[in-house]
């Protein structure tokens, strides 16, 4: 059984890859959709049209990710798309924000990222492909946004350096990284309008653009997605100037 699986699929940019997976990869026999909401997963099933694995399970903790083992050891399960969705910043002062949920934004998008990875690794066969999603938040250091951007900077470390690793076995690995989109994703942030400056005027960014061309781009075997010139701009500043530079020009 050729198996898709989505982490953080309930919502966002990780329907939209359920979606498009369902429409424009044609070998997928099955998606595994993961994330807590599982009422938001039944909803995202019915539209599928392939075969729908529902996994409602919380990926931080070690019951859920023992769950997950299990169905991994299913016979004849062979994953050839790994799309790590999952995560969640916060807009404020690194002093401001509570451990708790700083602890959480490592845990979900670094730790349960790799440990994901890690898991299904064993699973997966020549021209297979993995996608993370990362975040143009990855190209430099974000004031009020301390710990996201700094893990999704070890996304896209993380990203290159086992692609690298895994050509060999002929495994692409490519690093998604959009510009702010309307999903959840700002609202779990706190970020409403008003806000902040720097979200109120940059360009937004379709989830389901991203999920259709970041699909593409890994079937062309690339290591970076980024979508819009602007961004595409923005990543290369990155590139050249000292981030306390692109720190100043960026702001939030």
């Amino acid at each position: 059984m050729r198996v898709a699986i989505i982490t953080g699929a309930s919502s966002g940019l990780g329907e939209q890859y359920a979606l498009a997976v369902d429409k424009l990869c044609e070998t997928i026999e099955e998606i595994w959709v993961i994330a807590r909401r599982e009422d938001k997963l039944n909803s995202l099933a019915a539209k599928l049209s392939k075969k729908v694995k529902v996994l409602p399970l919380d990926i931080t903790k070690t019951e859920d990710l023992e769950k997950f083992s299990k169905e991994l050891d299913a016979p004849n399960t062979e994953v050839k798309l790994l799309i790590n969705n999952a995560g969640f910043g916060k807009l404020a002062n690194f002093d401001s924000v509570s451990s708790e949920i700083s602890a959480g934004m490592v845990r979900l998008n670094c730790e349960a990222l790799t440990v994901i990875t890690a898991m299904v690794l064993p699973q997966m066969s020549e021209n297979s492909e993995i996608i993370n999603s990362c975040s143009i938040a990855s190209f430099a250091p974000n004031t009020r946004m301390a710990v996201y951007s700094s893990t999704k900077a070890y996304v896209m470390s993380f990203s290159r350096a086992l692609r690298e690793e895994l050509k060999s076995r002929k495994i692409n690995v490519l690093a998604v990284c959009p510009g702010p989109m309307d999903t959840e994703f700002l609202s779990t942030a706190g970020i409403e309008k008003g806000t902040s400056h720097t979200f109120d005027t940059l360009p937004r960014v379709k989830p389901d653009v991203i999920a259709k061309k970041s699909l593409i781009a890994s079937k062309k075997r690339k290591a970076v997605y980024t979508n819009l010139l602007f961004y595409k701009f923005y990543r290369f500043l990155a590139k050249i100037l000292p981030h306390s530079i692109v720190m100043k020009l960026a702001g939030t």
